[in-house]
């Protein structure tokens, strides 16, 4: 079996203010680099052979400082990073609300209904994580991989790995600085061992807001 150590970026300057991010490019927060310092030291035990990260700073900031910790080098991955939020990018969840109602409900309800206006769809960010998952299994059989990527991307690949519709995407908590831990088989007897664990953050945790 492979482990997969699954990693939610650590906080964004726009997550506190509740900001779609999309493919957009804010950093870390002050906090969100104490936050990756103290992911980085409860990851020491669990023996990484190889890290993966999204190429988005707020992602690849936090596997460069999980990597130090580490003696690691992350490799920038393009099919782990954030659903293309298209025209919502940048915009508070409060901006959507009002300007796309109808939409945003969907999103809540039936996020596997949306098509994000020039941007992605959850399939479409299933399709390539699920690409990026059979093709570790395959490389990296019996090693432990982690991967350092966002909330969407993450449910998506949560979804694949117990074969349930993208109708469950919001079943699955995702704060920031968090890490899972997935057993995935060649056979597809996958487990989810451990998720969303945040207890390493302490007072430096946020919980996530409902609608990111």
């Amino acid at each position: 079996m492979l482990k997969l150590i699954v990693i939610r970026h650590a906080e964004s300057e726009w997550n506190p203010i509740g900001r779609y991010q999309g493919l957009l490019d804010p950093d870390l927060t002050e906090r969100g680099v104490m936050q990756a310092e103290r992911l980085a030291e409860a990851l020491k035990k669990e023996k990484i052979d190889v890290l993966f990260a999204s190429p988005l700073k707020r992602t690849f900031r936090t596997a460069q400082i999980i990597g130090k910790k580490l003696g690691i080098e992350p490799i920038k991955e393009e099919r782990i990073i954030e659903i293309d939020h298209g025209i919502w990018s940048g915009k508070l969840v409060e901006e959507v609300k009002k300007l796309y109602p109808e939409d945003f409900k969907l999103w809540l309800k039936e996020p596997h209904r949306v098509k994000f206006p020039e941007g992605e769809t959850l399939q479409d960010v299933y399709n390539r994580v699920r690409d990026f998952l059979e093709d570790i299994l395959e490389k990296y059989n019996e090693k432990t991989v982690a991967i350092v990527s966002h909330t969407v991307p993450i449910r998506c690949l949560y979804c694949a790995v117990l074969e349930i519709d993208l109708s469950k995407f919001w079943s699955f908590g995702c704060d920031n600085a968090s890490y899972s831990v997935v057993y995935l088989d060649a056979e597809g007897r996958n487990v989810i061992q451990k998720l969303n664990i945040t207890c390493h953050l302490g007072e430096l945790y946020v919980e996530a807001h409902k609608a990111l």
